[in-house]
Order: structure tokens, then C-alpha cells, then sequence
């Protein structure tokens, strides 16, 4: 395993503790750390490290933005469940399962945009 990858697990894993251990002391701030598009940065430095070749940085950035779109159906659905009663996890297997078949439907479009 090369030394670029272990830093990439590290730094990678290093935001996703951080931000869960944030949310734990303060929920604003994890909120705020989860919505900053940390995973996409680092997938787009990742990819400009790896590759050095912008035009990749720039579709993986249009893709992206492409399918963020159909996701928010789970941010949309999970709380509604919970406040329905549904339990958590049955909750967010239905949330993820929705977000799952809006993903599919979008296909077609996202295609064609080139996503």
C-alpha cells in the first residue's frame, strides 16, 4: 500500500470522526461540518492529485452536483418517518430505500446530462 494511499484513508477517516464526535458535543456544528461538501472536496483534491487532469475535476464536479439533487429525497423523508413513530432503523432503511428509487428514476436524466 502506498504512502498517498494510507494519507488518503487517514485524512479522509480523520473528517468523518471528526464530525460525527462534533455532533456529538454540539449538533449545529456537526450539522454544519456534515452539510460542507467535505467528501466532494476530497474526492476532487484526491482526483487532481491522482490524475492532474482538470477536465476530470470539472465532470466529477458536474456529476456531483447532478446527484445531490435526488438525495435530499432522504433528508426530506427521514425526519418525517421518525416524527410519523416509525422506529430509526426501519425508518432510515424506508428513507434510504426512497432515496434509492428517486436515484433510479433520476437515471435517465442524470444520463443525459452526463452524469
Amino acid at each position: 500500500m502506498s504512502l498517498q494511499l494510507v494519507l488518503k484513508f487517514l485524512v479522509s477517516a480523520t473528517v468523518i470522526v471528526g464530525a460525527a464526535e462534533l455532533a456529538k458535543r454540539n449538533l449545529s456544528l456537526g450539522a454544519l461540518l456534515c452539510a460542507l461538501p467535505l467528501t466532494s472536496l476530497l474526492v476532487m483534491i484526491w482526483t487532481w492529485v491522482d490524475t492532474g487532469d482538470q477536465a476530470k475535476v470539472i465532470a466529477l464536479n458536474w456529476s456531483i452536483l447532478a446527484y445531490t439533487i435526488p438525495s435530499f429525497v432522504l433528508f426530506l423523508a427521514l425526519p418525517s418517518l421518525l416524527k410519523a413513530g416509525l422506529g430509526f432503523w426501519p425508518a432510515l432503511l424506508v428513507a434510504c430505500l426512497l432515496t434509492g428509487g428517486v436515484y433510479k428514476l433520476c437515471q435517465p436524466l442524470l444520463d443525459r446530462a452526463g452524469a
